[in-house]
C-alpha cells in the first residue's frame, strides 16, 4: 500500500498489527542505561535497535526528533539511517519533530520530511497550529500529494498548555469553541470525503479530560475521520483500559504511543533486546483487550 493516502495506510497498519506505536526517544539516561554513549552514535544505535524490536511486532514508531538533532548534524544523519530502517522495515514512522511557521517556511519543512526520497522521509509529522491551521495549507497539501499525513496539536498533555488550549474564541460562535475544538475542526474539514481515516489527525493527550477542550459527544461526531495520535500512556500516567473513557467515539482511531515504559526494560545486549521485544508484544496485547 505504499502508494496509498496515508489514513488508508494508517487502518492498515491497525488491522494488522493494532494501535500500538513505539515511541523511539533517546533520553540522556536511557542511553546510559542500555550501556550506549550520549552521543550520536549512541543515538543511532538505539533507534536501530528500537526499530529491530519493533518490525513486526507494530505497525507505527514515532522517532522523538529533539534527541538526535542536540548532536547537530551527526545527529541527523543518525536519524536519517533510523528512519530508513524503520521504513524499510514496513513501519509507518511519525516524525515528532513539532514542526510549524507560515508560507514558505512551512513549504520547506514539507520538503524535507514529507517529499518521497528527502534523506528525512516520514509518512506523517507533528505540526504546531498556533500561526493559524491557514499558514499549514501549503504543507498539508504537500503531504497529500506526497500520500503523507500530519497531526496537528491541539490538546496536548502537557499541564501548561491548558490555559491556551481552553480559551475560547470571539468568532461569533454559539457556544464559543476553544482554540483546541477550533484546530480540531479545521483539521477535520480536510478528511471530510473520507469514510473511514483521512490524512490528517490531531494530537490529543491522553491524560486530559477532553470535555474540558471542547470536545463533546456531538463534537466527535463531527471528527468520525479524523486521526488522533495520543501520548501520555505509560510513563505518563494514562492506562489502555482508560482509551473508551477519555475518546469516546473517537477510540478507533487512536494511536497509541508508549516510549519510556517499554524503552526502559531494553539495553544494547542481546538480553535487553529481547526484553524490549517481549515488552513490545505484551503492551500491545494487552492494548488488543481494548481496542480489537
Amino acid at each position: 500500500m505504499s502508494g496509498a493516502p496515508f489514513g488508508a495506510r494508517l487502518d492498515g497498519a491497525f488491522a494488522a498489527h493494532g494501535h500500538l506505536c513505539v515511541g523511539i526517544d533517546p533520553h540522556p539516561y536511557l542511553l546510559t542505561e542500555w550501556g550506549l554513549g550520549r552521543d550520536a552514535a549512541g543515538v543511532r544505535d538505539f533507534g536501530l535497535r528500537v526499530v529491530e524490536a519493533a518490525a513486526g511486532r507494530v505497525g507505527i514508531v514515532k522517532p522523538q526528533v529533539a534527541f538526535f538533532e542536540s548532536f547537530g548534524s551527526a545527529g541527523f544523519a543518525a536519524l536519517e539511517d533510523v528512519l530508513a530502517a524503520a521504513r524499510a522495515a514496513g513501519l509507518l514512522v511519525i516524525g515528532d519533530a513539532k514542526r510549524g511557521d507560515i508560507g514558505s517556511t512551512n513549504d520547506g519543512y514539507a520538503a524535507a520530511w514529507l517529499t518521497a526520497g528527502s534523506p528525512l522521509e516520514v509518512d506523517a509529522l507533528t505540526v504546531t497550529a498556533y500561526t493559524g491551521i491557514g499558514a499549514l495549507a501549503g504543507l498539508l497539501d504537500t503531504a497529500e500529494a506526497a500520500g503523507k499525513g500530519a497531526f496537528v496539536l491541539s490538546a496536548t498533555s502537557n499541564p501548561e498548555a491548558r490555559v491556551l488550549q481552553t480559551a475560547t474564541t470571539d468568532a461569533g460562535d454559539t457556544p464559543a469553541r476553544t482554540v483546541a475544538r477550533l484546530v480540531a475542526d479545521e483539521v477535520a474539514a480536510r478528511n471530510t470525503d473520507r469514510t473511514r481515516l483521512g490524512d490528517h489527525g490531531l494530537v490529543l493527550g491522553a491524560t486530559q479530560r477532553l470535555e474540558d477542550y471542547g470536545f463533546t459527544s456531538d463534537a466527535s461526531r463531527t471528527l468520525s475521520t479524523t486521526p488522533v495520535l495520543a501520548p501520555g500512556f505509560g510513563f505518563q500516567g494514562a492506562s489502555f483500559d482508560s482509551i473508551p473513557t477519555v475518546f469516546g467515539q473517537l477510540a478507533p482511531n487512536v494511536v497509541v504511543s508508549v516510549s519510556r515504559s517499554v524503552l526502559a526494560l531494553g539495553s544494547a545486549s542481546p538480553a535487553g533486546a529481547a526484553g524490549l521485544a517481549e515488552a513490545i508484544e505484551r503492551e500491545s496485547a494487552a492494548l488488543g483487550e481494548v481496542l480489537r
